[in-house]
């Protein structure tokens, strides 16, 4: 995609369909003429009244107790510097996005119009009672320090400049596992750090409060090393001036332990890194470039444990890891301030995840076999589900010893299940799949591609590498689209209806005769499937000529599901192919199935796609809760329709005992924990909170899955094709292009694992 291209789509995504990135959502009914009394006049007097009498009150009845303000004037915009106030929001509304998909806080952002530091701190002063914090964000420095010192002491929220204390707070962790692994003490090492930035002086300043030396570290700016023979220093500067007669980084790296690169790109040679002492720690944390590239460091020193600030390299320096979750804990125990003790809480809570075993689901997403606490994992990955539920108790906990609590935290394991439970609501596993499927891209054949919102995401997934497109269909509608989309790169196209394809139609028509010849297919015949384009696409990935394969937006289910079928087949040990559909969902990823095959599945079928749907979710890395659903509870009816559902629960209770399943259940009582508990006590459920649901039909999982995506605008993937010899993915009529994408995705994961078996079996024999 040309510069050109990049530009334009980002400012629609900007633009379209509604401008920003985030809005403001009711939290109570407001459907009938007595909620709108209760929330206006004149029953939104009785609050007032209240928080009049008592002003702690505001955080009982009001939203102030989970709403952060994220503040800036636009001075140090991200690598774009000083662009004002206005340019600036779109940075803040994403930060706003940040702290409410991984921490669930909502977020106001206030662009404030002045440079000058009294009222700049005036103002925020005076908007101050609507929130229950405060993020500074992209202030140039050396006026931030300033700014968040006094708003920190004159107000009694949560205060901090992010751009300061989270890249230090995530560095710190990462810095204390890479000394461990070094085998070398903080407070004996020699620091070298290259910026003396916000972000630099608070890193400095964090890092001495674990111990390391001010007398052995050096720290530079753009004029070489800030020596305090220099005149003109900022106090900050001169707080970390050195006393030692060098100028130039070539000197300061000299026998250095621990380089903390927070300026430019390329400055750190090959040379340098050899001139280091034995396991150097190299932080190379400027962006979208570091100091010194990854591969080259790790190439020039086999001893180097590095950590950058990019994500296509181990050990991400990413502030992502910090401020949600600081925040989180901070308001829980309503903190009336963010100090020392709590950041430093967070450091070593950081630090001890990043050693603790990782789940399978981070694992997946990564390409993993085992993530394991070593030189190339030093600190916990942005996708860790745990770190909601380790960061804020900490800091919550640290705020409490610290005495700067106004509430306190009894239940501890009740908070963490809290925290674990403002989860549900965010895309987390689609971000995990797509991260997923760019660990090892496959060949993907598109059956449609001259269908425009198909070539859309074909285009997609090649620019995101999630996959390497196929494109099939007529090559000149194919080439027009693709120019008008600005679709570029070596990308195939294949028309099967064209001659210069004959040679590949013969030689998959002879595969396909030789296979069928016996259930009435002739040569000829099978010579004119193969100009049609699922015929032709599906004997593509049977002869390796692709991985994967998606089709389906323009042509009905059932047509395309059958030449699948014909040509690829079932996998060995499977006797009826299934559907499942992700639905990402307010309470978090739920599995529906069958939601396109099966019309009316009998109890084998149904356990059969029971067990399916299990393999499935943990190929996503998900703990498989599934719920057999019904009209009826236990046993309350005899009908057929129920009691086969019965008799497929007492098959897998019976054959398949690890597996956590249980039914048949009308659906409330699956989703309700409370309800189940209170009357059925004895429930393989019970204390689970289910994440997949098996219906009794067709009818009742398609109509379902289609309810939730359009009344409930829940997101939906899927239909996903379980039990199929090969990676073979069928849409529905009209799939959105994000849906396309996401199936793709699927469908890579898919002979992601179909290719680690063959070789796992491969390598058995």
């Amino acid at each position: 995609m040309s510069e050109e291209s990049k530009r334009r789509e980002a400012l629609i995504y900007h633009a379209k369909p509604t401008p920003g990135k985030i809005k403001v959502v009711p939290t109570k009914k407001y459907s009938s003429q007595r909620d709108l009394s209760l929330a206006y006049s004149p029953g939104v007097a009785e609050p007032c009244k209240e928080i009049e009498k008592d002003k702690n009150k505001v955080y009982k009845y009001t939203a102030k107790g989970n709403l952060v303000a994220v503040i800036t004037n636009g001075t140090a915009v991200l690598g774009l510097g000083d662009i004002g106030p206005e340019a600036s929001k779109p940075v803040m509304e994403g930060k706003g996005l940040l702290f409410k998909i991984f921490a669930d806080i909502d977020v106001f952002d206030i662009e404030v119009d002045t440079k000058d530091i009294d009222k700049f701190v005036e103002t925020v002063k005076n908007i101050a009672p609507t929130f229950g914090g405060i993020n500074l964000e992209d202030i140039k420095a050396p006026e931030a320090f300033e700014i968040e010192r006094r708003l920190k002491e004159e107000l009694d929220i949560p205060v901090m400049h992010d751009d300061q204390h989270g890249t230090a707070i995530i560095s710190a962790a990462a810095l204390i596992n890479a000394l461990e692994l070094a085998k070398k003490k903080i407070d004996k090492v020699k620091i070298v750090i290259s910026g003396a930035g916000a972000a630099a002086i608070s890193c400095s300043r964090l890092y001495q409060a674990f111990g390391a030396k001010r007398e052995n570290m050096v720290m530079l700016d753009s004029k070489g090393v800030i020596r305090n023979d220099r005149e003109n220093l900022s106090s900050e500067k001169a707080e970390f001036s050195t006393h030692r007669k060098i100028d130039t980084l070539d000197e300061a790296m000299k026998d250095a332990d621990v380089f903390i690169g927070l300026s430019m790109a390329n400055i750190v040679t090959p040379k340098m890194l050899e001139s280091m002492a034995k396991n150097p720690i190299v932080f190379a944390m400027a962006n979208p470039d570091p100091e010194i590239k990854y591969d080259l460091a790790i190439k020039t020193r086999k001893d180097i444990i590095m950590a950058t600030g990019r994500s296509d390299h181990p050990n991400q320096v990413n502030n992502v890891l910090g401020f949600p979750f600081i925040f989180r804990g901070a308001l829980d125990v309503r903190a009336t301030k963010i100090n020392e003790e709590m950041k430093k809480a967070a450091v070593k809570a950081l630090a001890r995840l990043a050693k603790e075993p990782v789940p399978e689901q981070v694992n997946i997403a990564y390409g993993e076999t085992r993530l394991t606490f070593g030189k190339e994992y030093i600190i916990p990955k942005p996708f860790d589900p745990r770190l909601i539920a380790t960061v804020p108790p900490a800091v919550a906990k640290a705020a409490m010893e610290s005495g700067v609590a106004q509430k306190e935290i009894t239940d501890w394991e009740k908070y963490e299940d809290h925290l674990l439970e403002r989860l549900g609501s965010d895309n987390k596993l689609v971000r995990l799949l797509l991260n997923r499927a760019k660990l090892n891209p496959k060949r993907v054949v598109f059956a449609e591609a001259d269908q425009l919102d198909v070539l859309k995401a074909a285009q997609i997934v090649h620019e995101e590498g999630i996959a390497h497109p196929i494109l099939l269909g007529r090559r000149e509608t194919i080439e027009s689209l693709m120019k008008e989309i600005e679709f570029e790169g070596d990308i195939p196209i294949i028309d099967p209806k064209t001659e210069e394809e004959n040679e590949n139609k013969n030689r998959y028509a002879k595969v396909f005769w030789e296979q069928r010849k016996r259930r009435g297919v002739t040569y000829y015949s099978a010579q004119r499937l193969m100009r049609e384009r699922n015929y032709y696409a599906a004997m593509m990935v049977n002869e390796g000529d692709a991985d994967a394969l998606i089709s389906g937006y323009s042509r009905s289910y059932p047509s395309v599901v059958k030449p699948m079928l014909e040509l690829i087949g079932m996998a060995n040990g499977v006797s009826r192919v299934a559907t499942t559909n992700l639905m990402i969902t307010k309470r978090g990823p739920m599995f529906l199935s069958d939601t396109s095959i099966n019309i009316d599945p009998s109890s084998k079928d149904l356990a059969k796609i029971a067990q399916m749907t299990d393999k499935v979710m943990r190929m996503f890395g998900l703990n498989p809760v599934i719920a057999m659903v019904s009209y009826s509870n236990f046993g309350s009816s005899k009908h057929e329709r129920s009691t086969k559902i019965r008799d497929a629960v007492s098959y897998l209770h019976k054959y398949v005992p690890d597996m956590v399943v249980d039914g048949e259940l009308q659906t409330d009582f699956a989703l309700n924990a409370e309800m189940l508990r209170e009357k059925f006590p004895f429930s393989k459920l019970v204390g689970k909170k289910v994440n997949a649901l098996i219906f009794p039909n067709l009818d009742a999982a398609n109509i379902t899955y289609k309810l939730l995506k359009e009344l409930n605008e829940a997101d939906s993937i899927g239909p996903i094709m379980m039990g199929m010899r090969k990676p073979v993915h069928i849409l529905q009529l009209g799939a959105s292009v994000d849906e396309i994408v996401n199936m793709t995705a699927i469908s890579v994961i898919d002979a992601q694992q179909k290719e680690r078996r063959e070789q796992e079996k491969k390598a058995s024999k």
